[in-house]
């Protein structure tokens, strides 16, 4: 019987087994730092990805804008508009700045311009404008200020101000501006002509000049398509007769004819 030999044991198989172990390392080495720069890559896409929203969250907040941006304005010291429903065109927004400029200069009184879309907590367009007017001028400083508010989404507006605005202007005036100008023009979408419009007429009163009229609404006549039941009855009289009429012709003219022929037999 042949016994198996076993294999002999040469330097040149520890060798092979050392040289291995250093590639081993290797691999590994290379396989955590291809890990580490996935997760470190993951990271960076994370933090991008975040970024991203934030900075879309802060471009859509205007918006959502509401009266309290108009409530956390500064104290207006140059412009005499707050355009926070951005209706108002460069060409109104530099006569604003001139008429009003003017005024104050001339009469002392101070008239500011405010656009918001709409009212959501304080819906009564009045009182967010006394609101306003009590935020910009505390106690007496409100005295010769006013405000003209135009709520875009309502179609309304609001002219108030300290005690000695609203005396120079009267409440005749007020409920004018703030019934006519303001909503007739704004359900037209002519948001511009709205505001200049009620500032022209605000000028003239505070500087002691003919006050323009207040715009009319124009109201649509509709015409009428349809026959009421007096011209429906006449119709039907008039055609009954002409068939009447027909009938005892298609009767009559056959029977002359008749009798024209036999005659002359």
């Amino acid at each position: 019987m042949a016994l198996r030999t076993s294999r002999p044991f040469t330097t040149q198989s520890v060798s092979g087994t050392k040289n291995a172990l250093p590639a081993l390392r290797a691999k590994r080495t290379v396989t955590c730092r291809a890990q580490a720069v996935s997760g470190k890559e993951l990271a960076q896409r994370a933090a991008a990805a975040g970024a991203a929203v934030l900075l879309s969250a802060g471009m859509a907040a205007p918006a959502l804008a509401t009266e309290f941006d108009i409530l956390a304005e500064p104290t207006p010291t140059k412009a005499y508009y707050v355009d926070d429903a951005s209706v108002l065109s460069k060409a109104t927004r530099s006569e604003l700045n001139k008429k009003l400029g003017i005024l104050e200069t001339v009469t002392g009184y101070r008239v500011e311009v405010v656009t918001v879309r709409k009212l959501e907590f304080e819906t009564d367009a009045f009182a967010f404008a006394d609101k306003v007017v009590d935020n910009w001028y505390p106690g007496d400083a409100k005295k010769d200020k006013g405000v003209l508010l135009m709520v875009t989404a309502g179609k309304e507006g609001a002219v108030t101000g300290g005690e000695g605005f609203m005396l120079a202007v009267g409440d005749e005036l007020i409920d004018s501006v703030s019934g006519d100008n303001i909503p007739i023009f704004a359900e037209e979408e002519r948001y511009n002509q709205a505001v200049l419009s009620s500032v022209e007429r605000l000028e003239a009163q505070l500087n002691g000049n003919p006050v323009p009229e207040a715009p009319k609404r124009q109201d649509t006549v509709r015409q009428r398509t349809y026959k009421t039941k007096e011209e429906t009855e006449k119709g039907k009289t008039v055609t009954s007769t002409v068939v009447l009429s027909l009938l005892l012709i298609a009767c009559v003219v056959p029977m002359l004819q008749y009798y024209g022929y036999t005659a002359r037999d």
